[in-house]
């Protein structure tokens, strides 16, 4: 089983914005009123279709799916929250904290997949919303797919009992800890401090207040072999955390980040990191200021088998 892939879900955005329903829970949301919606939709499309072409530039494989007008969903853009494709078949849907997002689970995204890739069987632990409980996709986990282990901080928007159901239908192994930030509320999303690639992770360590867990964290990672390059509070906050390693279909590897997130890295981070994969920064700057989310939220990454 591979950790990375070079077939990328992307889909475009109809109506993106910022999102009040998220923005509680979402530190990393401005609600900058200096420009009009019409504007700022209209520069996270031309953001979204300059990093599509960028990743094709360099050989990935992207399918880019059209988000549909009606009914308005400003939060279309990052799809990795509703979806997870895996490489026995699965497709898993998952339970979102705000409901505008739940909207974005849309059936002609998951047929224009199937269209090149064998899904087999659809889970549905979006079901939970009943429940008022939440898991959302690889937003709220990292999975150390070949090591079956799944990492995730506890938040509103990440339960630990859809948690174990996920864990069920996948046979992953969960590693649960708390993460906060600089006021000591809790991450929203596990994505913002931690991106596994390959060899190496990149993690905000210092979030993790309590020694035990984050004891355990290192540990595990040091066990499955991963070199651990630590980012501080500031770097987290530059979105330093949502990173995402891809690859082309030759092979050559890739670790996806945003251009704020590469321009907060320090010379020996960036030494560290380019050991192990070339470094692809994007400037995503309207979709960071107002969606909060980066260029790890923007990708859904298929393992399904191609048919």
């Amino acid at each position: 089983m591979s950790q990375i892939t070079n077939h990328i879900l992307m889909v475009r955005p109809a109506n993106f914005g910022f999102n009040e329903q998220t923005a509680e829970s979402n530190a990393f949301q401005t609600n900058d009123q200096s420009i009009s919606q019409k504007e700022i939709s209209q520069r996270a499309i031309a953001e979204f279709d300059a990093m599509v072409a960028l990743l094709r530039e360099k050989g990935v494989n992207v399918i880019v799916a059209d988000d549909s007008a009606e009914p308005v969903k400003y939060d279309a853009i990052f799809p990795n929250n509703w979806v997870t494709f895996h490489d026995d078949g699965k497709a898993i849907l998952y339970p979102m904290y705000a409901p505008m997002r739940r909207l974005e689970r849309q059936e002609h995204i998951l047929n224009q997949v199937c269209r090149d890739f064998k899904m087999e069987k659809v889970y549905h632990l979006e079901k939970s919303e009943a429940e008022n409980l939440f898991l959302e996709g690889t937003g709220s986990m990292i999975l150390d797919r070949p090591n079956k282990i799944v990492y995730a901080c506890l938040s509103p928007r990440t339960n630990s009992a859809v948690l174990d159901r996920f864990c069920h239908v996948t046979k992953f192994r969960k590693m649960l800890f708390t993460s906060v930030d600089e006021k000591g509320q809790q991450i929203y999303h596990t994505n913002v401090m931690m991106a596994l690639g390959d060899t190496f992770c990149v993690i905000g360590l210092d979030t993790v207040l309590d020694v035990m867990e984050r004891a355990y964290i290192v540990g595990s990672l040091e066990t499955t072999g991963k070199e651990i390059i630590d980012l501080s509070a500031a770097q987290i906050n530059s979105f330093a955390g949502n990173m995402l390693q891809i690859k082309n279909a030759e092979g050559k590897t890739f670790l996806a980040m945003s251009e704020q997130a590469y321009k907060s890295l320090t010379r020996p981070q960036i030494a560290q990191i380019e050991k192990h994969t070339e470094i692809l920064p994007i400037p995503i700057y309207t979709i960071e200021k107002y969606g909060g989310g980066s260029v790890r939220c923007m990708m859904a990454e298929i393992f399904l088998q191609e048919k």
